[in-house]
């Protein structure tokens, strides 16, 4: 998934250090406008799908079960804050084949042990993870939906998400993954097991920081950047029916055979 923000757009062909300096800029305009508080008492820009979604969702919870009993973890790594958005929205996500395939045996064995598997999101070249999400559905191998950046990825999940907050990479650093050669948690490819105690252990940092940024802040750029996208794909007759359900099945002219990657696992801490 590419990475597009509301401030800039990195590639995934863009340099390391040249997406370091955008990440910054994207982070710190969106620091000097938000206002600084924790939690639910940050104020968001109205809008009716926002809204609505942090009515429906307990987001940020002031208690939360920090030691999960046999929980799996995983890192989820995008290109794309515009897919954040698509996946906070419809409740959904995908990732590569191989990916689907990881965390849908994890989903299945957690299933019979009725523990919960939890996936760590983080934004490719953002400088932080942007949110936790709990799996709740085995993968749909046969179904696809339209609302992603790229139009072409294979299979789906539910997913329900439980933090959306901007937690920056440098209070994670120090959590290191004996699976991993002992790198970093913040220098993890997409997928990514993280082993019970660093699960945590991110778990505990993400819920008590305190913070004063997510994507929320720019929630309407991209409901709006949604809206574009649909109606030059299906026209303005079919775009509110496709912005408030996610269609199950492209288009049957979309390119399958690029289905067999979403995006690379990057290894570099990003």
């Amino acid at each position: 998934q590419q990475h597009h923000s509301q401030h800039g757009s990195l590639s995934s062909k863009t340099g390391t250090v040249s997406q370091s300096v955008n990440s910054n800029s994207h982070q710190s305009q969106k620091e000097q406008s938000s206002p600084t508080s924790i939690s639910d008492n940050l104020s968001y820009p109205s809008h009716q799908v926002l809204d609505r979604l942090r009515l429906e969702n307990n987001y940020n919870p002031k208690e939360f079960d920090l030691n999960p009993k046999d929980a799996r973890f995983f890192i989820i790594k995008s290109f794309s804050e515009d897919d954040i958005h698509r996946s906070i929205k419809y409740s959904i996500w995908c990732s590569t084949e191989y990916g689907n395939r990881r965390l849908d045996s994890a989903f299945k064995s957690q299933e019979a042990i009725s523990s919960p598997v939890f996936l760590f999101f983080s934004v490719n070249a953002s400088g932080h993870f942007c949110g936790m999400a709990q799996m709740v559905s085995y993968v749909d191998y046969n179904a696809s939906s339209d609302v992603w950046a790229q139009n072409k990825w294979k299979g789906k999940f539910k997913v329900k998400w439980i933090y959306v907050k901007d937690v920056p990479n440098s209070i994670l650093r120090s959590i290191r993954l004996e699976n991993n050669e002992n790198r970093p948690v913040t220098h993890s490819r997409d997928t990514q097991e993280v082993p019970f105690e660093k699960g945590k252990a991110v778990l505990k940092i993400m819920h008590n920081y305190r913070h004063t940024t997510s994507i929320f802040d720019d929630f309407l750029h991209y409901e709006k950047k949604q809206e574009e996208e649909l109606a030059r794909r299906f026209g303005n007759n079919n775009l509110e029916s496709n912005l408030n359900q996610p269609r199950l099945n492209p288009p049957s002219n979309s390119n399958s055979s690029n289905n067999s990657k979403k995006h690379p696992n990057w290894s570099k801490e990003q």
